[in-house]
């Protein structure tokens, strides 16, 4: 198979001699988030890129096998995964198709694949560990074993503020394939054992029966199936059903409490077991006593004594216990077992060992989405009101719906008395450019800054021009600062020059009036604001304003405001540009007053009807989920 290479086989990949005749080289190129979904992506987008390339005739792709497929595959897999683990930055991937040379030439067409990352200080791991060094077990690098000896060849290329691991792959001569799916990798996975295993110990087969399960095909259906989980403990229950029967009799999962929180020490989040029976029995035993492994042990198999659970042949056998690690951090502990033999097969703990990192990596993966979830929840409660005043004479709906979960919206809304003695409400219906804490920032400031200025008496357009100066002054430069922490938290440059938050805001009164017909007087103003919409019960639909600059772009700028009388059946809305900007396919909800036409059908339906019937329409107008938060604020005189 070759010897592996180290740090110093450091060099340019190798390009074919001036004056050799070269087809244009078809080149596929994409960015991955640096998060446990992009193995999986990347092993999609180069299937895909060779699809692409054969469809398109290409006489290069007439060498596509399945095996050329499966080894780039694979190739990306560990080399994308190793900069996510070890890196954690954005990765570049690139597929190079090197066209067929002439006939007289001696070179072989190849594909060139190329992953990168943005941590060019980082060594790709391949040493020992210290405490492993003794038995010859490389705790990092399997997966570069696997990639020479699957590539023609491969090396490292350093850039400023740039790192790429590239390899050639030879394309073989042939009949084009179709590019296959993971199931046919089983036959294959016999030797994707042999490479994964430490070279040491490579040479042991007595369980052949383990072996030939299909390594290529568990690890890469684990990882995609792992990938999009976004709970601890499901992942713990995925893992467990991945493992047994397949590798395991029975296996149990650990998970080390997160900073701050317990200190009872890690729990038992899943056991499982081939016979359900069998599952109680056997988590009372092990809670009793939990595997304890030494420091020293750093994602290696430890064999671990055998629970005092089972009948008669199944009381004992060979049990491992792995270090779940991520970052160099401890997550938790993997335990498994099978019964009736004295030792794991060495293919085996080398394949859970792989195994267990993919583990790991979502565990991680899935913690660091529940904190910007938890984040982003306590944010918005602080963001919103707590509750919205009821305005006498009106009917008033709400809907509001954060694009996600993991991120806090830039969507907010507001309902208050405001000065006096109850004769005036305000309502508001604002939007920040972005999302997140740089977003949440202005959102902090501008309801609080609102709700005073509205409380001192100042008229509509008034509170608009002083809102504007104290966020061109003030929020603005927050804004930037939380932008940098953001950056600099999660391990990246933190942006240059200022990073403008600007707010699209529809701010109005309501004054009731005077008579026995009811009816409130209503002044509003659109600062870059979808424009509100008046309802007549007639059916008849126009806009209620009239458009205005964005707040916090100009520090001169001046607002009017416009009056008119809400009658009983009349209606308003008010929306974000989630709403109008909803798309599906080319085109978007508001297109041709798409939003007009939907409300002109809401002639006798209450507030909430017509706040349920435009949300409706929104999420029916495309086949997507909603890409912007959603908010809207229905007004109808009673």
């Amino acid at each position: 198979m070759g010897s592996i290479p180290t740090q110093r086989d450091i060099t340019i990949p190798p390009t074919r001699q001036a004056g050799t005749r070269v087809d244009r080289p078809s080149v596929a190129r994409t960015s991955l988030p640096g998060n446990p979904m992009a193995p999986a992506a990347a092993r999609r987008f180069v299937r895909a890129a060779l699809a692409d390339w054969t469809a398109l005739g290409l006489p290069t792709a007439t060498g596509f096998t399945d095996r050329v497929a499966d080894d780039a595959a694979l190739v990306v897999s560990e080399l994308v995964t190793n900069a996510v683990v070890h890196a954690g930055t954005t990765v570049e991937l690139l597929c190079r198709l090197e066209e067929a040379p002439p006939d007289d030439s001696p070179d072989n067409p190849v594909l060139v694949l190329e992953v990168s990352d943005h941590h060019p200080s980082r060594a790709v791991r391949n040493e020992p560990h210290p405490a492993q060094s003794e038995r010859g077990i490389p705790e990092y690098g399997r997966g570069l074993r696997l990639v020479g000896a699957l590539a023609e060849c491969w090396g490292i290329t350093y850039r400023t503020g740039l790192k790429t691991v590239w390899a050639r792959l030879p394309v073989e001569d042939g009949e084009p394939h179709p590019v296959p799916g993971y199931d046919q990798m089983l036959q294959r996975g016999l030797r994707a054992a042999e490479i994964l295993a430490p070279a040491a110990r490579r040479g042991n087969r007595d369980d052949q029966d383990w072996i030939n399960r299909g390594a290529l095909s568990f690890l890469a259906e684990a990882s995609d199936l792992l990938a999009g989980q976004f709970d601890e403990d499901m992942i713990a229950a995925l893992a467990g059903q991945l493992l047994v029967p397949r590798l395991a009799d029975w296996c149990a999962i650990w998970l080390e409490p997160e900073a701050g929180g317990s200190l009872r020490g890690p729990r038992l989040s899943r056991v499982w077991h081939a016979r359900e029976r069998r599952i109680e029995e056997l988590r009372i035993a092990l809670e009793k006593e939990p595997p304890k492994l030494p420091e020293s042990a750093r994602g290696g198999g430890v064999p671990v004594p055998w629970p005092p659970v089972g009948d008669a042949g199944e009381s004992d056998g060979a049990a491992l216990a792995y270090r779940l690690l991520a970052g160099g951090r401890p997550l938790g502990t993997l335990m498994l077992g099978r019964a009736g033999l004295q030792r794991t097969p060495d293919e085996v703990t080398g394949l859970v060992e792989d195994f267990a990192r993919r583990v790991a990596l979502a565990i991680a993966g899935a913690r660091q989405y529940t904190r910007q979830a938890t984040i982003s929840r306590v944010l918005q409660r602080g963001l919103l009101p707590s509750s919205v005043a009821e305005i006498p004479g009106v009917d008033s709906a709400l809907v509001y719906e954060p694009r996600g979960e993991g991120v806090a919206g830039g969507d907010f809304y507001d309902i208050f008395p405001g000065s006096g003695s109850g004769a005036r409400w305000c309502f508001a219906l604002g939007d920040v450019q972005g999302s997140g804490p740089e977003a949440a920032v202005v959102t902090g400031l501008a309801r609080p800054w609102l709700r005073l200025l509205a409380r001192e008496g100042y008229a509509v357009a008034e509170v608009l021009d002083r809102l504007n100066k104290l966020l061109v002054d003030d929020a603005m430069e927050t804004a930037e600062a939380a932008a940098r922490m953001v950056a600099v938290a999660g391990g990246q440059e933190p942006p240059e020059g200022p990073q403008s938050r600007f707010l699209s805001l529809l701010y109005g009164e309501l004054v009731p009036l005077d008579g026995p017909g009811g009816g409130v007087r209503c002044t509003l103003a659109s600062a870059g604001h979808p424009l509100p919409l008046l309802l007549r019960p007639d059916g008849s639909v126009e806009p209620a304003a009239e458009p205005q600059v964005l707040l916090g772009v100009l520090d001169d700028a001046t607002y009017e405001s416009e009056s008119f009388d809400l009658m009983p059946g009349d209606t308003l809305l008010c929306v974000t540009d989630g709403v109008t900007e909803r798309r599906g396919g080319a085109r978007m909800f508001d297109d041709g007053d798409g939003l007009a036409k939907v409300l002109a059908g809401c002639v006798g339906l209450t507030a909430q009807g017509v706040a349920e019937r435009v949300r409706r329409a929104v999420y029916d107008f495309g086949e997507k989920p909603l890409d912007d938060d959603l908010a809207l604020l229905v007004l109808r005189a009673e």
